[in-house]
């Protein structure tokens, strides 16, 4: 294997949680295949980027600029990526899996004429070939596939690696970045409070059901979390009935989670809320139904009714 590529995610200069893991990854995977790890950025301005992937084993950086890039553009992202892929000679690009690496790794993949392994959460090199685990079927099997094709990309699930500490000083190249026209532009991506915690990238997560029986009573969950300083979750049907917004849904139709706490107050377990939340380390359930599929992945369970368990583990905490 010749180089292997991490596309290092960062909003408004800040650097994700999941592309730090995903260095630590590829500095691991590199030193199997003796190859050389590269870490690209894309975006118009660096903060303390290059010093924090330092940290975290990256030794060679290429910051691909522009001040047009402050915003994510799929059309451009996917183009530098692609491009730098080339021109780096990389043959295994790693992504996170999140809402944007979801978006740019299958465009980067059409562009290099390379596979795609999405939602991965174990990628190893065994006697020289690369060997990938995915979840399939809503979390029912999990799969080991090889990709034939010369470029390889993979976006990884949040949480399952551990960003490990390993400082080097890294070797940073400011590139400026050519935009190719486009008739679309994009002005502004709307996001939800900067206070509040990702539930992608949580190490911690409370999320709530249809238990709880109506928004009014969201409070609890609200205010667990902010005991445990955790991210806020809810399932789907929470969700649909308005109650909370769609970027706090945990599933197969929301967000794949993957935190050391999973706290789930209400939720009877569905398959699709399943899917999105049983490879967490440790799972805490809490429903008033003794036959609630959750029990069933659930490292703690608790019988009882939210509306008086919650409030004694607050008082607890």
């Amino acid at each position: 294997m010749k180089n292997i590529l991490v596309f290092a995610e960062q909003r408004e200069g800040e650097i994700k949680k999941v592309a730090l893991e995903n260095v630590s990854l590829g500095k691991k995977l590199a030193a199997k295949a003796g190859s050389n790890l590269i870490t690209i950025i894309v975006g118009s301005s660096l903060n303390s980027a290059p010093e924090i992937l330092g940290k975290y084993g990256a030794n060679k950086i290429y910051f691909y600029e522009h001040k047009d890039l402050h915003l994510y553009n799929a059309e451009q992202y996917s183009l530098i990526l692609s491009d730098a892929a080339q021109e780096h000679e990389a043959e295994l690009i790693l992504l996170g899996a999140t809402s944007m690496g979801k978006d740019l790794a299958p465009r980067a993949a059409i562009r290099l004429n390379a596979y795609l392994a999405s939602y991965c959460i174990s990628i190893d090199i065994e006697n020289g070939e690369l060997e990938i685990i995915r979840p399939m079927y809503a979390g029912k099997i999990r799969a080991t596939i090889s990709l034939n094709s010369e470029i390889k990309i993979i976006t990884v699930r949040p949480n399952v690696y551990r960003a490990e500490e390993q400082s080097v000083t890294p070797e940073i190249n400011k590139i400026p970045a050519t935009l190719k026209e486009s008739k679309a532009k994009v002005k502004e991506i709307l996001v939800g409070s900067k206070e509040k915690i990702d539930v992608t990238e949580a190490d911690i997560i409370v999320s709530g059901g249809r238990g709880l029986k109506g928004s009014e009573n969201f409070h609890l969950i609200t205010d667990l979390a902010n005991k445990l300083e955790a991210a806020q979750g809810a399932s789907r049907a929470v969700v649909d009935a308005g109650w909370r917004p769609y970027a706090e849904q945990v599933g197969q139709t929301g967000k794949t989670v993957s935190p050391s706490l999973y706290i789930a107050v209400g939720i009877s377990g569905a398959i699709q809320h399943l899917a999105g939340m049983s490879s967490s380390k440790f799972i805490v359930a809490i429903n008033k139904d003794p036959e609630a599929p959750i029990f069933k992945v659930a490292d703690y369970g608790i019988v009882g009714d939210a509306f008086e368990v919650v409030p004694k583990l607050i008082e607890l905490l």
